[in-house]
Order: structure tokens, then C-alpha cells, then sequence
């Protein structure tokens, strides 16, 4: 796949070595990781096409990518670090931005969720800010949907059960699973 081999070897010695820690230390590792190591990029100068769901290798492969592309790659990090699925989530949320002249904006933006519990609230990890926030700490993001391999939830509270039909409604979802799949994952 090319890329900066060090990274890749970084990246395999991150879920090794802190695979014993508690969930928490993992949580932390992982999007310290990622957010440091990646460059925000938006997919057409990348990969350049409008909207592209890199893998992990892809991702660390080219060192940039957007908010997907950090979503994937921590999400896929902490399952391999055996972090149970059922407690992470991809969240397609309106992230209220901040412009440079005061105005502020919504955009399109991805989350990870951790669920320590189905009751519990959940804790966002996100490549917009470094440190880690229970949800209720980010109202600058309005929920619109969640997903993970298991299915696709009409809300975001851990206790939703998924909806009919799985993740083949979410194209992009299936095309990254079978790539990932391809990969090892």
C-alpha cells in the first residue's frame, strides 16, 4: 500500500502495546493517535473524488484524510484493541462551526461514541477536539443517525436497537466493511 512505513508499525505497536490498558487509557491512546498523526483533508484532493471511506491502511497510507477517515480508523483501532462493538458508534451529526469572521455554520461531520454502559452517556471522540467529552459536554453537535457493523439506529442512545435491514442502506458502509474486510479487520 506504500506509505510512511513507521507510521504503520506506530499504529500496530499503539493496539500491542496498550491492548491490557483499561477502556478508558485505550479511548484516550487511540484519538491522541489519530489526531495528531493525520492532516484534516477533504477527500477530492486525497483521493479525488467528492466523498471516499478510507480504510485504516488507507488512511495512515496517505497520513490526511477527513472526518470519516478519522472516525473509521479509531473505531476499527479500539475493535482490534477488543473494545466490544456493541459500545462503539459512528454518529453523523451537524457540527455548528465557528468561521473566522464570528458567523457560525453547520456542517456535515462524523463522531465516535463510546458507551460504557447501554444506559450510560456516551463519550465522543472527535478529530474537531482533541480531549475526550461526554456528549452532553458538545452542543455544537446535533445527532442525526448512528451505525456501526451491527446496524444502523435511528437514534444514538446505547440502549436503540438497530433498524431493519442492517447497514445496506449506507453504500459507502458496506464498499469500507468489504475493503476493511480485505485488510485483515
Amino acid at each position: 500500500m506504500g506509505g510512511n512505513q513507521q507510521l504503520l508499525l506506530e499504529w500496530r505497536n499503539l493496539i500491542q502495546v496498550n491492548m491490557a490498558l483499561a477502556t478508558s487509557a485505550k479511548l484516550e491512546k487511540v484519538n491522541d493517535f489519530f489526531n495528531q498523526k493525520i492532516t484534516y483533508t477533504e477527500d477530492q484532493e486525497v483521493w479525488g473524488v467528492e466523498d471516499y471511506w478510507a480504510t485504516p491502511m488507507e488512511l495512515l497510507s496517505k497520513e490526511k484524510g477527513d472526518c470519516e477517515d478519522y472516525v473509521i480508523a479509531k473505531y476499527f483501532t479500539l475493535l482490534n484493541m477488543n473494545v466490544p462493538e456493541n459500545q462503539l458508534r459512528l454518529i453523523y451529526v451537524k457540527a455548528k462551526i465557528t468561521n473566522a469572521d464570528g458567523s457560525s455554520a453547520q456542517q456535515a461531520h462524523m463522531i465516535l461514541a463510546y458507551y460504557p454502559s447501554s444506559s450510560a452517556e456516551p463519550l465522543i471522540l472527535d478529530s474537531l477536539v482533541n480531549d475526550i467529552r461526554p456528549a452532553s459536554r458538545r452542543p455544537d453537535l446535533i445527532p442525526i443517525f448512528s451505525f456501526n457493523s451491527q446496524g444502523i439506529y435511528s437514534g444514538v442512545a446505547g440502549n436503540t436497537l438497530p433498524g431493519a435491514g442492517g447497514t445496506s442502506r449506507l453504500s459507502r458502509w458496506q464498499d469500507l466493511l468489504e475493503r476493511a474486510k480485505r485488510e485483515g479487520f
